[in-house]
């Protein structure tokens, strides 16, 4: 039956031995108990409430942290993780009416125009997936990259970058470009470990350069305007694009053994007619970002405009069936779903911890410290790598937001440039191991041990590091696209 072969599907996907069946299970059981109790008036409700009262904050926060990582350990889906930290948060702290709060949070948060560019950018995502579009980028850049000391090594660069500016998804972009390039630079003799690397570390290009998921949830988290943070990621994109071919021509240079011969020279007039599998990724890329940029477009429009011409260039090139069609609808909407779910969670969440007061406190005692930007920079970098090392960057991303956003704001800290910042930072924990994503698909596309792929990923992890530093000691390199465009307006 299919739907039992979705739920099949989906408790392999969840890694636990806690089902989506047993989640929904625990959830309404959870919420029908908590009501009961509300409604009748049940002593046991009350008694637990007085045990609380008058707790300090340290009481609180410890209460919500034990009670998400015991079941985030636990394998509890996310969302329904936030959902039940800020049900308890809210039930023991504080005096204020549960059930209409978290009503009209998750509906207030899910009820936002620009969150509907998200399902739009990850279905473009997925029909691009299930196209040819990775064959022809390879195809299309090969030939150009014979003369640059690391050769075909910089189309994984360069594919993934490209990739990732009509993809909006790391993992995709890691998958589809690996797919296509490992076979064939190992047929070609290129550096495995080499080969490996640079497809983990430019995979990660995906949740930066627009259109980015993570930074439509940023934007949705916090308020600020997606088409000035899709501006902003532009400019980083292309530097951390830069600082991998450099690594990469550096390394070939210093290994002139582990890289094949060259292979003869192409003709001027081959390498441009094998360019022209580059026009449907270019038009993409135009019709998407370029009107955003050009200000024809909002991000949801210019999402539309994406999907529409996925669907006509796949359909044009072959890839499109009836199968393919209904094969990225269901992935999207499952994605969808589930960072949609998280988000509601992860808003009830930051209103449960305003009304306990924990944010406001919490800022003011970094407040106190008298830190400069550049120690709580260099605090929250930490802070999130270690995050990172056991969430999934979207997860990283809404579950502080509430917490770090009015220290943020407090240090004066621009919010554009914090969610680059925050990308930037997050990209890395999608290179490091346990939980790093992207680890995970480079394993099941070349069937090496996770260590050997974290080990070929580790300079780039290194690499990411640098661009943190660039991007802090000059501002400039996230700010001025937004600033310039917005002068121009």
């Amino acid at each position: 039956m299919r739907g039992g072969k979705t739920l099949a599907e989906a408790d392999k996907a969840t890694g636990a031995g806690i089902t989506p069946r047993l989640h929904l299970v625990l959830l309404v059981a959870g919420l029908g108990a908590w009501a009961a109790i509300e409604i009748f008036d049940v002593p046991i409700g009350q008694f637990v409430r007085s045990i609380f009262e008058g707790a300090g904050l340290l009481v609180v926060a410890g209460v919500l942290v034990a009670t998400l990582l015991l079941l985030l350990g636990g394998g509890v889906w996310v969302a329904i993780s936030l959902l039940a930290a800020g049900f308890i948060g809210m039930a023991l702290f504080t005096g204020r009416p549960v059930g209409t709060l978290m009503a009209t949070t998750v509906w207030g948060s899910s009820n936002s125009w620009a969150l509907a560019a998200l399902p739009l950018f990850i279905w473009m995502g997925e029909i691009l997936f299930r196209s040819r579009l990775s064959e022809d980028m390879f195809a299309g850049l090969a030939p150009w990259m014979g003369w640059l000391p690391g050769r075909l090594m910089h189309v994984n660069i360069i594919g993934c970058g490209i990739f990732a500016a009509v993809s909006g998804s790391s993992a995709a972009t890691a998958a589809t470009i690996g797919k296509m390039s490992i076979p064939e630079l190992g047929r070609r003799g290129y550096d495995r470990r080499m080969t490996i690397g640079t497809l983990a570390g430019s995979g990660t290009l995906g949740l930066l350069i627009p259109p980015s998921i993570i930074l439509i949830v940023y934007g949705v988290a916090t308020e600020q305007s997606i088409a000035r943070l899709f501006i902003a990621g532009f400019l980083p994109g292309a530097m951390l694009v830069v600082l991998f071919m450099s690594y990469v021509v550096i390394w070939s240079l210093l290994n002139p053994d582990k890289t094949p011969p060259k292979d003869p020279p192409m003709p001027l007039g081959a390498r441009l007619w094998a360019a022209r599998r580059l026009i449907p990724v270019l038009l993409i890329i135009a019709g998407v970002i370029g009107s955003i940029y050009a200000g024809f477009a909002s991000p949801t429009d210019a999402a539309s405009v994406g999907v529409a011409l996925s669907l006509l260039l796949s359909w044009l090139g072959g890839s499109l069936s009836w199968k393919t069609f209904i094969e990225g609808l269901m992935g999207a909407t499952r994605t969808s779903c589930m960072i949609a779910f998280i988000l509601a969670g992860a808003a009830f969440l930051t209103v449960a911890m305003g009304f306990t007061g924990i944010p406001r406190e919490l800022a003011a005692w970094i407040g106190g410290m008298d830190l400069s930007p550049y120690m709580l920079l260099a605090a929250l970098t930490v802070f999130f790598v270690i995050l990172g090392c056991f969430l999934d960057g979207i997860s990283v991303v809404v579950l502080t937001t509430a917490v770090i956003m009015p220290m943020v704001e407090k240090a004066g800290i621009d919010l554009i440039w914090f969610g680059i910042y925050l990308v930037i930072v997050v990209e890395m924990s999608q290179i490091t191991p346990p939980v790093g994503f992207n680890l995970f698909v480079l394993q099941g596309l070349t069937g090496e041990n996770i260590l050997v792929v974290a080990r070929a990923a580790l300079p780039f992890f290194l690499l990411l590091l640098l661009a943190v530093a660039l991007v802090v000691a000059f501002p400039e390199i996230a700010t001025f696209l937004p600033e310039y465009l917005t002068s121009k307006a």
